[in-house]
Order: C-alpha cells, then sequence, then structure tokens
C-alpha cells in the first residue's frame, strides 16, 4: 500500500476543523482533520477520552456537529441522516453491539444488506467469497461464534453495502493475540481491493504496522500525524502507545510530550 500524491487524487474522505460532541457546548472533538485516499489505511490512536470513538461517531452522523465540515467523494454530508450516509458509499463497524446475537450469520449478513435488497444475493455469494468461514456457518446463531469470527462478521455485515470507505471503532477490542493478526490482514486486503479503511485502534503498533498513515489525537485535536512508519519510530509516540517510556499512562505521557 502507499499513499496516493495529494495532487492529483481527490480524497474519498476528507475532514477539516471538526468541533462534535453529545453536549451543545461542550465539544469532545475540537478541531480534528484528516485526509484519507482510496486503498489507505488510516489508523487514529490517542489516550483514553482524546475523542476518537467521537469523531467516527461524528462522521457517521451519529453526533451533532458543531462547526467543521465532513465531505466523502467531494460531497458534503456533515449533518446528514446515517442511512444516508450509509447509501453513499460508507460501512461502518462500532466497537459494541455491532451483531444481531440471536440471529444467524447469513440474516446478520442480509440485515446489512438490507438497503440494497435488489443485489442481497449476488452480495451475499460475494461476501462469502471473501469470508469463507463465515460461509461455512452461515446456519449459526451469531452468538455461537468465536471473538474473531464475530468481528469478521461484522465486518463482512458493513461490506454488504459495497463502500468505498470503512470505518471501524477499536475492531481488535478483546481478541486473543493470534485472532488480531487475521484482522488486519483482513483490513489490509480490502485496502489492497481498492476500499480506504479509516480504524480507531488502542493496539497501536499492530494497528500502525498494517496502515499507511497514522493520526495521534489528544483532547480532541490533532497532536502528531504523518507515515505509519514514522509514527512507530517517533520517540514521543513510543513514550506514550509503543509499550516502553513514561509508565505513568500514555494520556499524561503524551499530553506532557508534545506539549509547549
Amino acid at each position: 500500500m502507499s499513499a496516493p500524491t495529494l495532487n492529483t487524487v481527490v480524497p474519498v474522505l476528507e475532514v477539516a476543523q471538526l468541533v462534535a460532541g453529545y453536549v451543545p457546548g461542550l465539544p469532545v472533538v475540537r478541531g480534528a482533520s484528516l485526509k484519507l485516499f482510496a486503498g489507505e489505511v488510516l489508523t487514529v490512536i490517542g489516550p483514553n477520552g482524546s475523542g476518537k470513538s467521537t469523531l467516527l461517531k461524528a462522521i457517521m452522523g451519529l453526533v451533532g456537529i458543531a462547526s467543521g465540515s465532513v465531505r466523502f467523494a467531494a460531497q458534503h454530508i456533515a449533518g446528514c441522516p446515517t442511512h444516508e450516509i450509509v447509501l453513499s458509499g460508507i460501512g461502518f463497524v462500532p466497537q459494541t453491539a455491532n451483531l444481531f446475537a440471536t440471529l444467524s450469520v447469513e440474516d446478520n449478513l442480509r440485515a446489512g444488506g438490507h438497503l440494497v435488497r435488489s443485489e442481497l444475493g449476488e452480495r451475499l455469494e460475494r461476501t462469502y467469497a471473501i469470508f469463507p468461514a463465515l460461509a461455512q456457518k452461515r446456519r449459526d446463531k451469531a452468538r455461537t461464534l468465536s471473538g474473531g469470527q464475530r468481528q469478521m462478521l461484522a465486518i463482512a455485515r458493513a461490506l454488504m453495502t459495497n463502500p468505498r470507505l470503512l470505518i471501524l471503532d477499536e475492531p481488535t477490542a478483546g481478541l486473543a493475540p493470534q485472532v488480531i493478526g487475521e484482522v488486519f490482514e483482513q483490513l489490509k486486503s480490502l485496502a489492497d481491493s481498492g476500499v480506504a479503511v479509516l480504524l480507531v485502534e488502542q493496539n497501536a503498533k499492530a494497528a500502525l504496522r498494517q496502515s499507511d498513515r497514522g493520526l495521534v489525537l489528544v483532547e480532541g485535536c490533532n497532536r502528531i500525524e504523518g507515515a505509519a512508519s514514522a509514527l512507530l519510530a517517533d520517540e514521543e509516540v513510543i513514550a506514550a502507545f509503543l509499550g516502553r517510556g513514561d509508565r505513568r499512562g500514555s494520556r499524561t505521557a503524551l499530553v506532557e510530550a508534545v506539549s509547549p
């Protein structure tokens, strides 16, 4: 994967100076900006409470936006209803409540594709081709799947609308280490097929290794951004997130590291 040339390619997603939150006048996201191109993986990392998940929800129309802009495929989508955002070509995998546990694998996929009913059969077969393990369990209840299989199902359900952009909130939360690698490999494969991938992830090192670029969000603002390889080698990011350095907690370490 390699980042496209900025001067010749229109971003799939462009967020500019976004201010958003759950209560009017109390923003959680405070001026965040990002660009994402087709076939690219961008990982957002940061301390707990830094606004990472709120940023994703604001893009998806699930959280109120006070100011700033969100453009998808050069079209303004800030303030649009969530179902219209999904129809425009964005798939979203939330961290929790991303499946119907009592429904079968196939019924979950059908629910994900309810907006494209005329192409449902074709979409199902294509999804099973990407996730053959799910095809073998198509009649099983989602609650009987392993953690990794459930996460794959959540991703597969979001892909039923054939999105140009896939947004994921903590896709590896609670998964075994060996399964985490499988999830990231699948996301990399999707990006290689041309899908733009935006994810929030606490497993920073593993995510950045499979990403083109990274963004560190602190207190709702951009603090560090650049090539994923550069972030993996950045001493401030290493100290805060990647396993060595200051032990006082990632939030304190990073805020102090980047403060004037």
